[in-house]
């Protein structure tokens, strides 16, 4: 979309600009004119005076008989009240320290005049209302058409207004250059689309309700085909870069990995490795996202790749999302690997909370060649940690890492590195066509052999007697020799853990430069603020209950050190601890097999996609596992609708789908991935699917014709602004 790039500031002024840019993310003339109303609103049917309903829009058409000023009592400011009439009823127009507006209400002159009506000392009021005056009389068919004209409702916020918005598009729209259109004149008459140009004035300053529904439809199509044209460009860019071939020896450290192997692996990571394989051996960068199931095997399938890149020399780094997965993730791989390719690999790990003596040798390691095979979280983005010869990034939980982050370890390769991107979320197939249109897609779809199910269930917190039931279920499993996670949505009473994860924000260990996912925020029916379940105050309590007496009970969450974290991690694994009460850092990655109960409380106030992954903690042995979801919901909202969605199905795909609509899709060409801020302006990934799925045949189809898109220059420069966009807030990170 080819439209100015101009700073705000230019156009609008500093302070403006600065406000915008502050609380809105609007820097460009192009960031604001792609800032779409939300909805429309009208002024409403022309109404009496004598006739209208209190709490409701109106618009009267009326004459003004009176104006005088008063003091506000107690306070210092002035009100200005207007009379107005229409020859049948009357009404009183209010405007707090408006005072000006006398200068143009005056005594015998008529309008329109629309807002909520009001009461004030048994008198129909409108404050602050919108209107426009006439310098003679108007027609009931003028009166009318000013009524029912569209009104354009911003995203805006407390500092910057809907009404803000409305009048900085007007003076850029006034001095807007014709907008020139990027798609080629076929599309447009295939479509019905009308043209850019008319499309953006028309979003914006509609004169009827068609016109705004044929501009969105329009902008629509726009966005989704320079979403994929730039994926499409991303991936022939990729398969034109040159990256060492990385392939196993035989006999090498891979081999012995696999002959040591107790158990055979699903035909699933046969497959899925192979494609990797020739990949990793093409001289290609390979640019792969790994997903599946909970507990299907995606951190083997990776440790093979890292394995591969060993034994041509190269190192491999796997970068974790959080302290707590990436020590996870560290231990287990040195213990399926065993003591002496441990040794041979020199496995190591590179966190943001060691001592300064634990990262300064473990980067020497990662300097030097020594280690070839590298945990860590975002310390591994850190400007002062060096590679020896970066040949494959491996991202865990690719969904809390942005795009600038996974860029900035990318480019740690002396050569350009392989990617595998793992996601234990599974997408949908129109996201993962959306959002990751230039990577290959592997899934694994089975379980390895043994793994047992899991069995879950709703309990309102409005049963006592399931509540209860819900303690000596524990019981009963730590009787029998096993362990049980409970889970709780913030840490303390000081803890805002209500807001964290009605927005979304439940990795309480995130850096700051991650966003969480935004899960259940956008369409979860707000709930009155209550008091939440804490891991302290659950912790007390479970200590208290005579059914648990005698157990070993522990907490983990994300304001501890990382050595009493591990620490705490070492005995669950153990056995000693028998119930672990967390927060989310256990989330993702942490494998306890005997670990066969969990219970959510205040389930209601997790992601869709969030419960599933917390539920994948349990059932990873040979014992079945059980998730109990306590929620104070009531019967007929939304909030109990999402929990009992997760109680009915393992099936994450059939999940996704439910939490991509309420989540939306994140920051998908930008540097973040979280839900409510949404890149995508006007499309949908479901709602669009097969908009989408038809515009990628059509950009692939030019790409194939035109590769270098020479016969389509403006949609090169369109995708060229993209990208220095792009790197643009890569040099800013």
């Amino acid at each position: 979309m080819l439209l100015s790039l101009t700073p705000l500031d230019r156009v609008l002024g500093d302070r403006t600009a600065k406000s915008f840019a502050k609380h809105l993310g609007l820097l460009t003339v192009a960031d604001l004119l792609m800032h779409y109303p939300r909805r429309y609103s009208t002024r409403g049917e022309l109404t009496p005076i004598a006739e209208v309903p209190l709490g409701e829009p109106v618009t009267v058409v009326a004459d003004i008989v009176d104006l005088r000023e008063r003091r506000m009592s107690g306070r210092n400011g002035v009100i200005l009240e207007v009379k107005i009439t229409d020859g049948h009823g009357f009404m009183t127009l209010t405007f707090f320290n408006q005072a000006w507006r006398a200068k143009e209400l005056k005594p015998g002159v008529r309008g329109l005049f629309a807002g909520k009506i009001g009461s004030y000392q048994g008198r129909l009021q409108l404050s602050h209302p919108d209107y426009e005056l006439f310098a003679e009389d108007i027609s009931e068919a003028d009166a009318k058409r000013w009524a029912d004209l569209p009104i354009p409702i911003y995203p805006a916020s407390s500092t910057v207004t809907t009404w803000m918005l409305q009048r900085a598009l007007a003076v850029v729209l006034d001095t807007l250059s014709p907008v020139l259109d990027e798609l080629p004149e076929a599309l447009v008459a295939k479509h019905k689309l009308i043209s850019l140009n008319d499309a953006i004035h028309l979003v914006h300053r509609p004169n009827n309700h068609g016109d705004w529904q044929s501009a969105r439809d329009t902008l629509r199509y726009h966005e989704a085909f320079l979403l994929q044209a730039t994926l499409l460009k991303r991936r022939a860019e990729t398969r034109h870069q040159l990256s060492t071939a990385r392939v196993a020896n035989a006999g090498g450290v891979l081999s012995k990995f696999d002959s040591s192997l107790p158990f055979t692996l699903t035909q699933g990571q046969i497959t899925v490795g192979e494609q990797i394989s020739e990949d990793l051996g093409s001289g290609h960068p390979m640019n792969r996202l790994l997903q599946g199931e909970v507990g299907s095997g995606k951190t083997l399938v990776a440790l093979r790749a890292m394995l591969t890149v060993a034994d041509s020399g190269g190192q491999a780094a796997l970068i974790a999302p959080t302290e707590v997965l990436a020590s996870q993730h560290f231990r287990s791989i040195a213990n399926i690997l065993g003591e002496d390719l441990t040794a041979k690999v020199g496995l190591v790990l590179l966190t943001g909370q060691q001592s300064q003596a634990e990262r300064k040798r473990a980067m020497l390691q990662l300097v030097s060649g020594k280690a070839q095979l590298i945990i860590g979280t975002h310390a591994l983005i850190a400007q002062k940690v060096e590679f020896f010869d970066l040949g494959l990034i491996v991202i865990d939980e690719q969904h809390r890492f942005g795009v600038e982050q996974r860029e900035a370890l990318r480019l740690k390769g002396k050569t350009a590195p392989h990617v595998l991107t793992m996601t234990a979320t599974p997408i949908p197939r129109t996201l993962a066509v959306t959002i990751f249109g230039d990577l290959d897609v592997s899934t694994l779809t089975e379980l390895p052999a043994g793994r047992q199910g899991i069995k879950s269930h709703v309990v309102q917190l409005a049963q006592p007697n399931l509540v209860a039931r819900t303690w000596s279920r524990i019981a009963e499993e730590v009787a029998a020799g096993r362990q049980a996670f409970v889970v709780c949505p913030r840490i303390d009473e000081s803890d805002p853990g209500e807001e964290l994860i009605e927005s979304g924000g439940a990795a309480e260990e995130e850096p700051e430069f991650l966003d969480g996912t935004e899960s259940a925020a956008v369409a979860m029916q707000k709930q009155p603020r209550r008091e939440l379940a804490s891991v302290l105050g659950i912790f007390e309590a479970l200590q208290q209950m005579p059914v648990l007496k005698n157990l070993e009970i522990a907490v983990l969450h994300g304001r501890m050190t990382a050595e009493e974290k591990a620490e705490v991690m070492g005995r669950f694994t153990s056995g000693e601890i028998k119930i672990l009460v967390s927060t989310t850092v256990i989330e993702v990655g942490v494998d306890v097999p005997n670990a066969t109960v969990m219970v959510v409380l205040d389930a209601d106030r997790f992601g869709v996609s969030q419960l599933h992954q917390l539920r994948g903690r349990v059932g990873r042995g040979g014992n079945a596992g059980l998730c109990l979801l306590l929620t104070s919901a009531e019967e007929g909202s939304l909030a109990l609708e999402r929990v009992r969605a997760v109680a009915r199905t393992l099936d994450g795909f059939e999940l996704s789908e439910i939490d991509l609509e309420l989540r939306r899709e994140g920051d998908v060409m930008g540097a973040t991935q979280s839900g409510g801020r949404s890149s995508l302006k006007l499309l949908r990934v479901i709602k669009d699917a097969n908009l989408i799925q038809e515009v990628r045949l059509e950009a692939e189809e030019i790409f194939g014709s035109d590769p270098t898109l020479e016969k389509h220059s403006l949609i090169a420069e369109a995708l060229a602004r993209i990208d220095q966009s792009r790197q643009e807030n890569l040099a800013k990170g």
